[in-house]
């Protein structure tokens, strides 16, 4: 709920990456959300899906890539391919940060088993000491681009201060990683089944902004990880609304 007039022209929006991490639990499909810190600029106190706003070198054109190129990305996204490049990227690089799960192998069939190595590679890829292109070619690894699939695209509305174009990827947690939340952003993570989640968000335990219970809705109608994979998805620019109901704001989702 959103309670501050605001105006004046709307704000750049930032380019962004989020990828919804999946994997089929004893109940059934999973999905892994970090609770953002309580006084965070941007959805503070939130539950959100690992991500993060693009690093311009996330375009380097130099990393070393298997699976659909950029064209690929672009036509999905609708976007140009160098964006595609960088999104591809920043979806690797901030899944890898906040969750500790890394989207790349040895070699363009093989994913990496156990990431503890690069812990502290992590460190310095949160402190944008290296790159994810400095990263790859130093252990070398092959980002696997093929381990993604395409989901969603959400514009923040233009009345808000803090704007952000967010494209939503879907990765299956790579057998033999696991997903440990260890990031200065975030208060708790947890793998926890859509239903629960939104359950949560309806009695006040958790606070989640309209692209997240979207998605969750999403994944709880699908149930399973294979069905996540099978969805066909055409992705096309979500812009949620501000409607003004007396003095506060309400988000209304076309």
């Amino acid at each position: 709920m959103v309670t501050q007039d605001l105006t004046g022209p709307p704000v750049e929006p930032r380019d962004a990456a989020t990828v919804v991490l999946v994997r089929d639990g004893a109940a059934g499909l999973e999905a892994f959300l970090l609770r953002r810190v309580a006084g965070m600029a941007f959805a503070g106190g939130m539950t959100v899906f690992p991500g993060g706003g693009v690093d311009r070198r996330d375009a380097d054109t130099s990393v070393a890539w298997s699976g659909p190129p950029p064209s690929w990305w672009a036509a999905r996204f609708g976007c140009s391919v160098e964006l595609a490049t960088a999104l591809v990227c920043a979806a690797v690089r901030e899944t890898f940060e906040e969750s500790g799960v890394l989207l790349a192998g040895p070699s363009s069939s093989t994913v990496v088993a156990d990431t503890a190595a690069y812990a502290s590679a992590r460190a310095a890829l949160v402190a944008r000491e290296l790159s994810l292109a400095q990263f790859l070619a130093s252990e070398g690894l092959v980002l696997r681009a093929d381990l993604l699939r395409p989901w969603a695209n959400w514009l923040t509305p233009a009345e808000e201060p803090r704007r952000y174009d967010t494209y939503f990827f879907v990765a299956v947690l790579p057998e033999g990683q696991s997903a440990d939340g260890v990031t200065t952003e975030a208060s708790d993570a947890a793998w926890q089944r859509p239903a629960e989640a939104m359950a949560d968000w309806k009695d006040g335990r958790r606070a989640l902004m309209p692209p997240t219970w979207v998605t969750l809705a999403e994944l709880d109608e699908l149930g399973s990880v294979s069905a996540v994979l099978d969805a066909p998805r055409t992705v096309s620019k979500v812009i949620p609304k501000l409607v003004r109901e007396g003095s506060v704001f309400r988000v209304v989702v076309p």
